[in-house]
Order: structure tokens, then C-alpha cells, then sequence
């Protein structure tokens, strides 16, 4: 299933990038390779049985690593809401608009709703007593792909917001959910989720598995983050010089104040 999905999506982003390209507009084919990676990734995470070559739950922490912040990290490079937006009937573009313009979705793309929806459910999955055998559900995987993805997205901003968050913001929310993510991966170091029986090396080889493979992950969404504020404050000092400087006061010498 999540193959014949993945092809599917990857189908028509290709299908829709041509399409532009076709028509003279700008659109690189390294998004195309950024899509299709992501898509590659997502099938790898919950296709693969990782737990023939991995301990339990290192296999799963495996697994979650791929359909919740890799995956999801790629997938938003390759911009498919603008992509959408530029490829679209004239209909279904105002259509798309006008969604992401109600209520709902605009408190969901709010950085900090989305880390406590992303980071708050990992938080939930591991440290509350949950049914056995949850870890490796199929439904799981989907949640933490779709978590992953719409909390990347909030902190990226890259696609087209009515009402983007300030960098500030997204620089404070990710920086609170890394830490988070840290707290939570060093615990399970010590302690496994509840009602799991686990073996120490197990849990230990899963602790830093989701510890350094999520810092890696939260690197790379504060280094596209960073080049963001860059361009914002380059673009905003090129903007102050080209503004026409004040006239300085006259010092009744026929020459301004201060100038000799």
C-alpha cells in the first residue's frame, strides 16, 4: 500500500514539475530528486523489516526516524504546495487557497501547535501505557510521517502561509522541540515505554540511534532555518540603502551640520 502511494504521488509531482517546465517557468530537478528520495525513504522505513537485522526496538526506532523526520524533511523541500498551487486548474487553486486560509488550518500550521501534535505524540507513544504491539502498528508509522511532515512544514514555512510565522518563532519552537526530543531519547535510554519488557542493550542501541539521528535532522532544519533569517536581513539592509539618506541640518554656513 504505501508504495503504490508513494509511486502514485510521485507520479503526478513529476507529471506537474514537467508541466511547468514545459511551459517556460522555473522549477529545478533537484526537487524532483529531493521528492522521490523522500518517497524512498517513507517506503524503506515501513516496508523494510528492520527487525530481521535490528534488535525490537531498535528496529522501530529505525523505522520511526525515516517516516517521521527524514522522510517528512525531504518531502517539504520539494515544495509540493507550491508546486500545487502553480499547476493547478484556476478552481482549484482558489479552492486550495481558501482552505488553508480557515481557522483550522491556520492554528495547525502554527509552529508550536505542531510540535506538541509531533513531539507531544512521541512523547505519548513512549512514556504512557499503550496497548501492546502499538510500536509496530502500520497506523503509527502513518501518524508519525504525517506529524513529521506537517511540523516541518510550520518550521520551514517554504510553501505560500497567508499568515507565515516570524522566524523568531520558528526558530524558538524548534529549538524547544529539539530539546524535547533529546529529554525524551535520553530517558528511554534508562527505561523503556511502559509494559514493554525490552533488553537494556536494545534500549540503549534505540536511545542513541533517536538521540544523534534526530540531532542530525534538527541540524539540518536549523541550517535552512538560518539561510532564511539570512536572506530576510540581507534583503531588509538592501532595502534601507536604497532609501534616500536625510537631508542633515543646515549650520548657517551654507554647509550641513557636522561637515566640514
Amino acid at each position: 500500500m504505501t508504495v503504490v502511494a508513494v509511486a502514485l504521488c510521485g507520479a503526478l509531482y513529476t507529471y506537474a514539475a514537467g508541466r511547468l517546465r514545459r511551459r517556460g517557468d522555473t522549477w529545478t530537478r533537484g526537487r524532483d530528486a529531493v521528492w522521490w528520495l523522500g518517497g524512498a525513504v517513507l517506503v524503506c522505513a515501513v516496508e523494510v523489516p528492520w527487525g530481521t537485522y535490528l534488535p525490537p526496538f531498535t528496529a522501530h526506532t529505525a523505522a520511526h526516524l525515516g517516516a517521521g523526520m527524514v522522510a517528512p524533511l525531504l518531502v517539504v523541500l520539494a515544495r509540493p504546495v507550491t508546486l500545487a498551487l502553480r499547476t493547478v486548474p484556476a478552481g482549484v487553486r482558489r479552492a486550495l487557497l481558501s482552505l488553508t486560509r480557515t481557522r483550522p488550518v491556520r492554528v495547525l500550521v502554527l509552529p508550536p501547535v505542531a510540535a506538541v501534535l509531533d513531539i507531544g505524540g512521541l512523547w505519548v507513544l513512549y512514556r504512557a501505557p499503550l496497548p501492546a504491539g502499538v510500536h509496530h502498528s502500520p497506523l503509527l508509522y502513518a501518524h508519525l510521517f504525517l506529524a513529521g511532515t506537517l511540523f516541518t512544514f510550520s518550521v520551514l514555512a517554504l510553501d505560500p502561509l497567508r499568515h507565515r510565522p516570524g522566524l523568531p518563532l520558528r526558530a524558538g519552537t524548534l529549538l524547544v522541540a529539539a530539546g524535547a526530543h533529546a529529554v525524551l531519547a535520553k530517558g528511554l535510554w534508562a527505561e523503556g515505554p511502559p509494559g514493554t519488557a525490552y533488553a537494556a542493550a536494545d534500549l540503549r542501541l534505540a536511545s542513541q540511534l533517536m538521540y544523534y539521528g534526530g540531532d542530525l535532522v534538527e541540524i539540518a532544519l536549523a541550517v535552512v532555518v538560518a539561510h532564511q533569517w539570512y536572506r530576510a536581513e540581507g534583503r531588509a539592509l538592501r532595502r534601507a540603502g536604497r532609501r534616500p539618506a536625510a537631508a542633515l541640518p543646515d549650520d548657517g554656513r551654507g554647509a550641513s551640520a557636522g561637515v566640514s
